[in-house]
């Protein structure tokens, strides 16, 4: 599976590479997020595209940027798409253009019914990433902050 827009490549990877970033890694918070994306990847094999992490590519010279997820699906069809770009490639478009996509593609998969995401606060330029992908705030508010939501279809 390879989602392709006009200046990104976007993949899920194996078990393994998971297994690598989380080796590599060094945030407490992203092992913890990486780790619990590699446990619903073996617990869900069968929906494991919710569940991994997506890489995020420039086509013109294959450098990583970044990366994407969803959260799983729930039993009512919501998933959660959560984002990162790294240091460096910010202010670009990269993100709207990856969640863009991401979105589009996964709103189209049976029993999604609709896509939610949650930003901090005070982090604008994610909200802005989210308003330009096509959610809006659902007036709800997370564990890290706000909640916004894109029904898609």
């Amino acid at each position: 599976m390879i989602i392709d827009t006009e200046r990104l490549i976007i993949y899920p990877i194996s078990n393994d590479e998971i297994k690598i970033l989380i080796s590599k890694e060094k945030d407490p918070e992203m092992i913890k997020a990486y780790s619990e994306m590699l446990e619903g990847c073996v617990k869900h094999p069968e929906e494991r595209l919710f569940y991994t992490v997506w890489i995020m590519e420039t086509k013109d010279n294959s450098v990583r940027i970044g990366d994407l997820c969803f959260k799983g699906i729930n039993d009512d069809g919501m998933v959660e798409i959560g984002y990162g770009l790294y240091d460096g490639f910010c202010g670009n478009g990269y993100m709207t253009e990856a969640v863009t996509a991401l979105t589009a593609w996964v709103i189209n998969q049976s029993g999604v019914t609709r896509i939610e995401a949650e930003t901090e606060p005070g982090n604008i330029a994610s909200q802005r990433v989210l308003e330009k992908a096509g959610f809006v705030p659902s007036g709800i508010m997370g564990e890290e902050g706000p909640r916004f939501i894109c029904l898609g279809k």
